[in-house]
C-alpha cells in the first residue's frame, strides 16, 4: 500500500476531526460540546484537534461550512450537475426527492418565492434533536459573543443582501436598486429560522414562501445615495505592474478564475464588507468587478464569512440562471495572496483598499473609506461620477 503524503494525511485527520465534531455538536450542542470528547471520538489527542482547529468556535464554524458544502454537493447530484462543481450549473430549484428541477423563475416575485423555498430547506425535520436541529439551521446562537465576530456577521449580512439584490436586479425595470428588498427578505427568513430554533413548530414555512413572493410588490423607495461619497478623495494615478496570483476560487460561481481582466479590484476586510456596493455601483460598463475579502482571523472570522457566503450563493445558484448571477467575482483571500500581490501588506478586518487595472497594469490606487468608489470612478471621464440607480 502506498504511503500517504503529508497533505493527504492532514486532510484525512481534518476529515476525521470534522466527523467527530459533527456528532458531538449534534448530540450536545455548541455550549456543552467538549474538545476532549471530540478527540476521543476521532481517536486522536486533544493536541491533534487543536493543531487543525485552534478553538472550539473555529471547529464549530468549520463543521457548519462542511455541512453547507455537502448540501450543495447533494443538490448538484439530485439535479444531475457535477458534484465537484457543487451546483454551479443549475438554473432551477429542487423540489421533493426525485422531482425534476423547476424552470428558472421569470420575475422578481417568482424568484423570491423560489429563493425562500430553497433557503427554508434547512428547517429541522420532525424527530431532530434540538442540537441536531441547530446544525441544520446553521445556528450561530451563543457562538458569536464578542464584538469583532458580531461586527463581521453584520457586515457579511450586508454582503449577502447585496448578492441577492444584484440577482434580483437582473429583472426589469433596468436600474432599479433592490438591496432593501433583499434585506427585508433575508430578515424574514432568518427570523423564521430563529423561531424554528427557539419555538419549534411555530408558523408555516409555506406561508413564509408566499410572503416573500408578495414582498416584491412593496415600494421601498430604494435609492443609492451614500452621503460620504462626495467627500471621498480621488484615487491616485499610477503605473504599477500587476501579476495576479494563480487562479482563485470565485465563491459566486463556485469555479476557479483568474484576475487579469480590466476593471476594479476592491480588497475589503471582514469589518468593511458593506463597501462592496460602492465598487459595483461605481463601475463602468464592461468593467470586471472583483471583491476580495480579507481578515486578520482566518480561523474564526474567515470561516464565518465563508460559511455565510457559501450558504447564500448555493441558494442563488439553485434559483437564478447563470446570466442572472451577481455581476461580480467574490474571492475569500484567507492567506492574503491577492492583497500581497497588490502591494497591500498587513491587511485586516478594517482594510478598505481598491485598484483599477487596465491592460495588465495597475493604473489607480485608493485606500480608506470610499476606496472602492474612488478606484471605480478613476476610469470615468468625470472623476466625480457616481454610479447606481433608483427604483
Amino acid at each position: 500500500m502506498a504511503r500517504l503524503t503529508r497533505a493527504q494525511q492532514q486532510e484525512r485527520t481534518r476529515a476525521a476531526v470534522l466527523a467527530a465534531a459533527r456528532r458531538e455538536f449534534a448530540e450536545h450542542g455548541y455550549a456543552v460540546a467538549k474538545i476532549d470528547r471530540i478527540a476521543e471520538r476521532a481517536e486522536m489527542t486533544r493536541g491533534a484537534v487543536y493543531s487543525n482547529f485552534p478553538t472550539k468556535r473555529a471547529l464549530y464554524l468549520a463543521v457548519l461550512a462542511d455541512l453547507v458544502e455537502r448540501s450543495a454537493d447533494e443538490a448538484g447530484q439530485a439535479d444531475g450537475t457535477d458534484g465537484t462543481d457543487a451546483i454551479a450549473g443549475t438554473a432551477g430549484i429542487i423540489g421533493a426527492a426525485g422531482q425534476a428541477p423547476r424552470p428558472s423563475p421569470d420575475s422578481v416575485a417568482g424568484s423570491l418565492g423560489a429563493f425562500a423555498r430553497v433557503w427554508l430547506e434547512r428547517l429541522p425535520l420532525t424527530g431532530d434533536s434540538p442540537a441536531d436541529g441547530h446544525l441544520r439551521l446553521r445556528s450561530l446562537s451563543g457562538v458569536l459573543d464578542d464584538e469583532p465576530a458580531r461586527t463581521a456577521l453584520a457586515q457579511t449580512a450586508r454582503l449577502e443582501a447585496l448578492l441577492l439584490a444584484l440577482a434580483l436586479e437582473s429583472y426589469p425595470p433596468p436600474g432599479a436598486r433592490r438591496v432593501r428588498l433583499a434585506e427585508l427578505v433575508l430578515t424574514l427568513l432568518n427570523g423564521s429560522a430563529g423561531l424554528a430554533e427557539t419555538a419549534p413548530g411555530f408558523g408555516d414555512p409555506f406561508d413564509v414562501v408566499r410572503a416573500c413572493d408578495h414582498l416584491a410588490g412593496i415600494d421601498l423607495a430604494d435609492a443609492w445615495d451614500p452621503p460620504h461619497l462626495p467627500y471621498v478623495s480621488p484615487a491616485r494615478p499610477c503605473d504599477d505592474p500587476w501579476t495576479p496570483p494563480a487562479e482563485v476560487s470565485d465563491r459566486i460561481t463556485g469555479r476557479r478564475t483568474g484576475l487579469g481582466d480590466d476593471g476594479v479590484i476592491a480588497v475589503l476586510g471582514a469589518g468593511r464588507l458593506s463597501a462592496a456596493e460602492e465598487a459595483v455601483r461605481g463601475a463602468l460598463p464592461g468593467d470586471r468587478v472583483t471583491v476580495v475579502v480579507v481578515t486578520g482571523d482566518p480561523a474564526e472570522i474567515g470561516r464565518l464569512v465563508r460559511l455565510r457566503v457559501d450558504d447564500l450563493t448555493a441558494c442563488l445558484r439553485r434559483v437564478f440562471a447563470p446570466g442572472a448571477w451577481p455581476p461580480l467575482r467574490l474571492v475569500l483571500d484567507d492567506r492574503a495572496l491577492v492583497a500581497t500581490a497588490l502591494g497591500l501588506p498587513g491587511v485586516g478586518d478594517a482594510t478598505e483598499a481598491a485598484v483599477r487595472v487596465r491592460d495588465g497594469r495597475i493604473v489607480a490606487r485608493a485606500e480608506g473609506r470610499g476606496a472602492a468608489h474612488a478606484a471605480a470612478a478613476a476610469g470615468a471621464p468625470d472623476a466625480t461620477r457616481r454610479g447606481g440607480g433608483e427604483a
